[in-house]
């Protein structure tokens, strides 16, 4: 007997549901308080929209490997899992669907932000230019060496 199709609007709302979802302002003060924003957008958006300053940048497709600790190539800090992983896409609906899949792997403490990154934008929070960014500048110095 084959399962009755869902829309993937069924399952953005049932995920939506089932995990811990944070407004823009408490994941900055989750942030300030050591939680890791983990920036999921395609580097074009970053550099059209901006950043937020200290976020991760970890794409969609790596990101169950950067985050389990069994994985071939974990990141050394994203794989901790005692570390709080807050997700964040460009407007809050693929990020809700990675929370699930992290969750999937036995990632407990992650969650959200609502809305995404367009939305901690509008609410004024700190972002900055991606060409600003310590960690961008870092990489880009290395490729010119």
């Amino acid at each position: 007997m084959r399962n009755k199709r869902k829309t993937i609007n069924e399952i953005l709302a049932n995920t939506q549901e089932s995990i811990t979802r944070l407004t823009p302002q408490e994941a900055y003060i989750a942030q300030e308080n050591g939680s890791i924003i983990i920036d999921t957008r395609d580097s074009a958006d970053q550099s059209t929209e901006g950043i937020v300053p200290q976020a991760k940048s970890i794409t969609r497709n790596t990101l169950e490997w950067r985050c389990d600790p069994e994985a071939e190539l974990p990141d050394p800090l994203l794989a901790q899992l005692d570390k709080k992983l807050i997700i964040m896409c460009n407007d809050g609906y693929s990020s809700s669907l990675a929370v699930k899949s992290l969750m999937d792997i036995g990632r407990q403490d992650v969650s959200d932000i609502i809305g995404g990154y367009r939305a901690w934008k509008n609410y004024g929070l700190p972002t900055t230019d991606i060409t600003n960014s310590k960690d961008h500048k870092s990489s880009k110095q290395q490729k010119l060496r």
